[in-house]
Order: C-alpha cells, then structure tokens, then sequence
C-alpha cells in the first residue's frame, strides 16, 4: 500500500511540499526554484500596486495542498509538489479578476481546494492514454467560478473584461528594443498572471536553477511568440502586457524540456507546437470574449495535449508516465 500522509508528516514537510507546488507550475521539482517563482511574484504584484495577488496565490497554494494532505492522497505527488500548483494559480487569479471582498477570499479557498480533486479525477482519465490534466484543472474550477462571480454581487468580476465581440485592430506597437524586452520578459511573467517585467527575470533565474534546458525554452518560447503575434499584428495592448507568451511558455518547457528527448527534431517539433500555441491564444481569445472570461492557460493545455497525443516516434517522447505532471493516477486508499 502506499505511504500516506498524515498531518504530522505534513507539518515537517509542508513549507518544501508547498515551494515546489509553485515550481511545478513550469515542471520544476525544486523548492529553491519555487522560493525564487514566490520572490519574484511578490514584487510583481506589489510593484502593480496589488499585494492581494500574492497573498492570494499563498493562500491558494496551503489550501490546495493541504487539501491533498486531508484526503489523504498518496505522497507520490504531494512530495513532488503537485497538489499545489493547480491551486496557487487559482490563488492568483482571484483577486486579479474579482473584487477584494470576504466572500471573495471564501470562494478561491472553496476553488483551490477544489482544484486538488478535479486533478486527481482528471488525471485518473487521462492516465489511461499516459497524459497529464497539466494546468487544466485550474482553468476549469476557476472558470465556474469566475461566470458565477457574474451573478453574485458579493464577488464581483471587478476587473474582468467587459462580454463583447472581439474586434482586431492591431494598434501602435512600440517597437524599440527595450521594449520589445520588456514585453519578452513579461510574456513569461504573466504565467503567474504578473504583469512586471522583473517577475521574468525572478522566474528565468528560477527555471535556471531547476533545469537550464527548461529556462532555455522558456526564453525561446516567449521569444517567438512574441515575434508570430508581432507578424500577424495581434492586439498592441496585449502584445505589451505579455498576454501572448505565457501559454507560450509554457508549451515550449513542456515539448522541449519535460516531454520529448533533447533533439534536433523535438526542437523543430517544439517550435511548432510554440507556433500553434499562438494561433490557439487568439482563437480562445475570440471565442471566450462575448463572455468576458479570460482564457487562462487553457491554450498551453490544449496545444500540449494535441502535440502529445500523436506520440509520434521521431521525437521519441519520454513515458509521460515517468514524469511528476503526468504520474500515474492516485491508488484509491486501502481500508
């Protein structure tokens, strides 16, 4: 039978378990590269003038993983930190969607520990063709709540965007290339939904110390998204914000540093898969607009799982199931 966890145990390994959950949002098993994700979103969100998003990301983090530690969830994923990294996202988007109320506050610690079993339950289906829910279970609870906020006054979709019909009309880009870092670096930032520049440098460093390769991509990644949304001329504010790399990002450390062998052929496949990624943000863009939803990181999701699924063998993909994101589903307890 599997070790399970007990609150005792929780309480030694709880400050590493949680550290890791937000590393594990870019695929690192590293307390270290957590701590530095933790630093560089503090300054992020109190250098916009919103502390809220970081307090809240912490909140969803201990709610999520505790939540894995009271249900009792066999220690192969809470160790790795996977209990954790669905509900810190939902910590952070909260309170940069929804106004700072107490209700607020109740429903994201109802969604992050929700977000824990939704993993579990959707890992258990996707693990019968060796994949991962990624991110996806994050997006799905906070969607609920986030159309919910809608109709309850109590949590108002304070700084959603408005239900209309999208409309592509470029605008003016500042295209020197101080600002074309800035918005290279922000595209990586705004994973953790931070829109600051310096928070890209803190995760970079952060991926650095978990995996070059997958610091690597993520610079790379964001990098050619930029260029493509650039080229297509997508929305100007959003190409200035980042809102086009991060899902990026997040696809390119996924195929070229977590999934597939290091090959002339996985980068070429990756590259690929960055491109489309792209392609998917605006067409989600599109399609959730008349409902004011953001689009999350469902289009890392999405443009990960239609990359995977082929298994094709020229990129000779790793066992998925080896890997901490897409580890077998949870044994049910044994009584």
């Amino acid at each position: 039978m599997a070790q399970l966890y007990t609150l005792r145990l929780a309480a030694k390994d709880f400050p590493r378990t949680c550290l890791r959950g937000l590393g594990q949002v870019m695929f690192q098993d590293n307390m270290w590269t957590g701590l530095l994700f933790l630093a560089g979103i503090i300054w992020g969100a109190y250098e916009e003038g919103l502390g809220v998003v970081a307090w809240g990301l912490v909140v969803g983090t201990v709610v999520s993983t505790l939540t894995g530690y009271i249900l009792q969830l066999p220690d192969q994923n809470g160790a790795n930190g996977l209990w954790g990294f669905n509900g810190c996202l939902v910590g952070a988007a909260f309170p940069t969607f929804m106004g700072d109320t107490v209700w607020m506050w109740i429903a994201l610690i109802l969604c992050s520990a929700f977000s824990t079993w939704v993993r579990t339950g959707m890992d258990n289906v996707l693990g019968r063709w060796k994949m991962s829910s990624f991110t996806f279970p994050f997006v799905l609870s906070t969607y609920f709540f986030l159309l919910a906020s809608r109709l309850f006054a109590n949590m108002p979709p304070e700084f959603m965007g408005s239900p209309e019909l999208p409309v592509g009309d470029g605008g003016t880009l500042a295209a020197g290339f101080g600002d074309l870092t800035v918005y290279w670096l922000k595209g990586i930032a705004q994973i953790f939904l931070i829109n600051s520049w310096v928070t890209g440098l803190f995760f970079l460093a952060g991926l650095a110390v978990g995996s070059i390769r997958a610091a690597v991509w993520a610079a790379i990644s964001s990098a050619v998204a930029l260029l493509v949304v650039i080229v297509w001329k997508g929305p100007a504010h959003d190409i200035a914000d980042g809102l086009y790399g991060f899902s990026a990002v997040l696809t390119g450390i996924a195929l070229g540093a977590t999934y597939c062998n290091n090959s002339w052929k996985t980068w070429i496949w990756t590259l690929l898969g960055v491109i489309m990624t792209v392609f998917i943000q605006a067409a989600m863009n599109a399609f959730f607009s008349p409902m004011g939803l953001p689009t999350l990181t469902g289009p890392f999701c999405v443009a990960t799982w239609l990359f995977l699924f082929p298994d094709f063998s020229f990129f000779a993909p790793k066992a998925v199931a080896a890997k901490p994101e897409a580890a077998k589903p949870d044994p049910q307890p044994q009584k």
